[in-house]
């Protein structure tokens, strides 16, 4: 039996996110079908994390068990020819059996995509989010500072979630401006739920003069969703790497 790991890049517009859930399209679910085409087994795919409807991913992380005979560098093209045209499969690889690709996972590093500029662009709909007032640049590049190292982000966690330990470590944030785009680029040991969104939207009212980059400690310190920002939509996010 051989454990394949599968590199994937989705686009994450036309899914419920990757969760398989009842009445609902999945980025999880379509893989597993084409699995199911290639090998004629029913399989539990396992991924690195879920992504939430509409976030897009780069370079999530799944695993599974087959019987198969396929040579462990031929999934990614025998899968690609079953699934939609909006999920690639870029790396297919052989494992140890006792690797999980969620529970192995040491961190991730996500990216942000802001288009800044009073009129909306068409094309960005789906993968950026539409900011049509000036920001601060600045300010936000001063704010972001503050959330690197170990934190209880309770702040920064959307009510809904069962997650009892709110404690991360943030390793690198980063922000970068190339014409009407802003580009943040976070990365971590982990992270809440909505917490890169949260974060995000927390920047977005700093650079709009709604809080001060000053005001991120005492953000943190609270442990209160209502303390933060708005949540950022979810089209501007990407999964775009899982460190193992």
């Amino acid at each position: 039996m051989l454990n394949i790991k599968l590199t994937i890049q989705y686009d994450g517009s036309n899914y419920s996110g990757w969760q398989k859930q009842k009445n609902a399209n999945s980025i999880q679910e379509q893989i597993e079908k084409a699995i199911y085409l290639v090998t004629g087994e029913k399989v539990n795919l396992i991924g690195s994390g879920r992504t939430d409807r509409g976030v897009h991913a780069l370079g999530q992380v799944a695993n599974f068990t087959t019987l198969s005979s396929i040579p462990a560098d031929r999934f990614k093209f025998a899968l690609n020819s079953k699934l939609p045209g909006d999920i690639s499969i870029i790396e297919s690889q052989a494992v140890d059996y006792e690797f999980h690709s969620r529970y192995h996972a040491k961190g991730k590093r996500y990216r942000y995509l802001i288009f800044n500029k009073p009129i909306r662009n068409p094309l960005y709909r789906n993968y950026a989010y539409h900011v049509p007032y000036p920001l601060d640049f600045r300010e936000m590049e001063r704010a972001a500072k503050f959330f690197i190292g170990t934190h209880d982000f309770a702040s920064f966690m959307a009510s809904g979630s069962s997650v009892k330990d709110t404690v991360r470590t943030i390793y690198d944030i980063s922000l970068d401006k190339k014409d009407d785009l802003i580009i943040l680029s976070v990365e971590g040991n982990g992270f809440l739920y909505n917490m890169i969104r949260i974060m995000v939207g927390t920047l977005i009212d700093i650079a709009n003069n709604k809080l001060k980059s000053q005001d991120i400690p005492a953000i943190i310190n609270a442990k209160n969703r209502r303390a933060a920002g708005h949540t950022a939509p979810p089209q501007g996010l990407y999964l775009e790497k899982v460190y193992y």
